[in-house]
């Protein structure tokens, strides 16, 4: 509050400081503020002019503390700490009616109240300033509470870790003034409630919050998901698991088929092992079987039944040497009963059913 002094001698209008702004000044963190204090002088104020700036203390029984003056036409600092670097008169001579002062990149530490006192004597005037520092909201962060599925109910949150209060916080949905019917917000916590969430109530959501020295927003895009249909995810769980039983079925079968194509092939080799190997003779030929027909004797064999078949091939040495270790056939053989010539060079023709290796050219004798 600005007192003001008046010199009655003359009637005239002595020494008043003129500056008319707001009595309490709020400013944010880290901004710059100007206190005014512009006065002007009467005929009478003929002394030397002092100009002095100092904060108030809260403490009434505590000594205010000196910031700035003007005296002599000198300006001296007194300030110390953050202040000393930031406080400066507006003007670059403050004797010409302006003794306002600037102070820079505000700190928390600013905030209390400033005196501004003009005095040229006999003139002496005085005002008072409250400053505020306020910090400004931080960005906020929107998230969402709940589920988008259409029918639920869901919530948005909109919060803002740092700032002076009180904090106001305001939603709007995209460019419209008002929000739909069914949905409600709270101002004080930040909360925005949708019930019954369709899609009329899908899209951009801006959130503001704000307080007396700034304002800051955020963003969130709200979606209306359908929920699944419930008949489609059935027939789907149906159709998969039928294919996964036809697969299965399909694998047992090729196994199936694997295996018994081994086992036949098994079969056939074993059978052509059986074909390949003769039967053994019970016993040695008879006398009517060892002599050869006459026919045989006249003319060689044909080429057909000089070669036994492929089953007595492998069995004609051990009838042969069979034959001779039986007692009967070295007796006859020893006595001249049995007689022939042998040679080499061609097989006789019946020498398959005997089993034995003789080639013979001529006649046999028992």
């Amino acid at each position: 509050m600005a007192l003001k002094h008046t010199a009655s001698a003359c009637g005239t209008v002595a020494l008043q400081v003129t500056s008319t702004g707001p009595q309490t000044m709020q400013k944010a963190l880290g901004e710059s503020v100007i206190l005014g204090c512009e006065y002007s002088t009467g005929p009478s104020d003929v002394g030397e002019l002092d100009i002095e700036w100092t904060m108030v203390s809260p403490d009434i029984t505590q000594k205010d503390q000196l910031i700035l003056s003007f005296m002599g036409g000198t300006k001296y600092d007194h300030s110390t700490g953050a202040l000393a670097e930031g406080v400066d008169f507006v003007a670059a001579d403050p004797s010409q009616g302006d003794a306002s002062i600037k102070i820079s990149s505000l700190a928390a530490s600013d905030a209390g109240t400033y005196q501004c006192k003009v005095k040229k004597g006999p003139g002496v005037d005085t005002r008072k300033v409250t400053l505020v520092v306020l910090v400004r909201p931080s960005e906020p962060k929107c998230k969402l509470v709940g589920s988008e599925k259409v029918g639920g109910a869901l919530s948005l949150q909109c919060q803002s870790s740092e700032g002076s209060t009180p904090l106001s916080y305001i939603w709007r949905k995209g460019s419209e003034e008002l929000l739909p019917s069914n949905v409600t917000q709270n101002s004080v916590t930040g909360e925005l409630f949708i019930t019954n969430h369709s899609e009329s109530t899908q899209g951009m959501y801006v959130c503001e919050v704000r307080n007396a020295v700034g304002i800051e927003r955020c963003r969130f895009r709200l979606q209306a998901i359908k929920p699944p249909n419930r008949s489609g995810v059935i027939v789907g769980t149906f159709v998969g698991g039928l294919l996964l039983v036809l697969l299965l079925l399909l694998f047992i079968w090729f196994l199936f088929c694997l295996w018994d194509k081994r086992q036949s092939e098994k079969e056939d080799l074993a059978n052509d092992v059986r074909l390949d190997v003769p039967s053994p003779l019970s016993r040695p030929p008879s006398r009517a079987l060892s002599r050869p027909p006459s026919w045989a004797l006249s003319r060689p064999p044909s080429r057909a039944l000089s070669r036994p078949p492929s089953w007595a091939s492998g069995r004609r040495s051990d009838w042969a040497h069979s034959s001779f270790k039986n007692p009967s056939i070295t007796r006859s053989l020893a006595s001249g009963s049995i007689a022939g010539s042998f040679s080499t060079g061609r097989k006789s023709p019946d020498s398959w059913l005997l089993g034995a290796r003789l080639e013979s050219r001529g006649s046999y004798a028992v």
